[in-house]
């Protein structure tokens, strides 16, 4: 399958991307790894008329922390959150779902920013990124703005995101002591595959292992990702134990909202996110324990 005619530009910095964007709008659109884009290109479900290729703009792969908050460059390919021993060490959730992108030449091609702004509800970065309360910042030529995560999707490929606007970071507030996360995917396939469930939690311990800040997010069983707020209400305050962990599970399959399709039935969705709410939570109870 051939590509659609379009004009190709490279700007060489993020404030001449902007400009394009400002300029083109809606008729443009920003060129990553394009592991997504190029292919809906290829299947006609986008023509865009103008390509902007980001892909060699020197900010848009920074990465660092400052003042208990890790800054994550939008341009930073998957397999480089992999690496990153700074990921791994503070943000331990958000390096499995990296690492279970995919395969390794998508993961070397795919960035932060794209598998973010493409808004697909089976993407894997989001639910581990929505747990943590990272915000996205976003860059037009008129200023730069922050969205938080929880905000970030409208719907099925729909942000907050405007025409004229560049992802440019992602900020994450480093978890404090006595508290841990987990993801965890579900597919057909180990790579290759659209995820049939996915989900991520995180939760914070007093010294007694009473939580006093949960969160759950959802992939797959929504048009967006979603929130599991039934589990949320229902772990906060409380002491975290096995029991705890299987009545969480059993609310968050309540608050999900699958579909049947050729991956599974909706009632096979609803017992997945049941299942892997328990076992994120055990990963996320673990490294809260470690790092008291």
């Amino acid at each position: 399958m051939l590509l659609p005619k379009f004009d190709f530009h490279q700007p060489a910095g993020l404030s001449e991307a902007c400009q394009m964007m400002s300029e083109y709008g809606p008729k443009a659109k920003l060129l990553a790894g394009g592991t997504d884009l190029l292919v809906n290109m290829k299947h006609k479900r986008v023509s865009p008329a103008h390509l902007v290729s980001i892909s060699r703009i020197g900010e848009l792969k920074k990465l660092g922390k400052e003042n208990g908050v890790v800054h994550i460059g939008a341009g930073f390919t998957v397999a480089d959150l992999i690496d990153t021993e700074l990921i791994k060490n503070d943000l331990s959730a958000l390096s499995a779902a990296a690492s279970s992108l995919g395969s390794p030449l998508i993961r070397n091609l795919a960035t932060v920013g794209g598998n973010i702004g493409s808004a697909r509800p089976a993407a894997d970065l989001p639910p581990s990124l929505m747990v943590y309360g990272a915000q996205a910042v976003l860059e037009s030529a008129g200023g730069q703005r922050k969205v938080s995560m929880t905000e970030f999707f409208k719907g099925v490929g729909l942000t907050h995101l405007h025409p004229d606007e560049v992802i440019t970071e992602f900020q994450v507030p480093v978890p404090p002591a006595g508290a841990g996360a987990g993801y965890i995917n579900l597919g057909v396939r180990q790579c290759h595959d659209c995820n049939v469930v996915n989900l991520a939690s995180y939760i914070e311990l007093e010294k007694d292992h009473t939580i006093k800040t949960a969160r759950i997010i959802m992939g797959c069983v929504g048009p967006t990702h979603l929130p599991s707020r039934g589990a949320e209400k229902m772990l906060i305050g409380a002491k975290a134990d096995d029991t705890l962990f299987k009545a969480a599970g059993e609310a968050a399959k309540q608050d999900s909202m699958p579909i049947d399709d050729f991956r599974g039935t909706a009632e096979y969705k609803r017992n997945m996110v049941a299942a892997l709410t328990i076992r994120t939570l055990e990963l996320a109870f673990q490294e809260a324990q470690a790092r008291a």
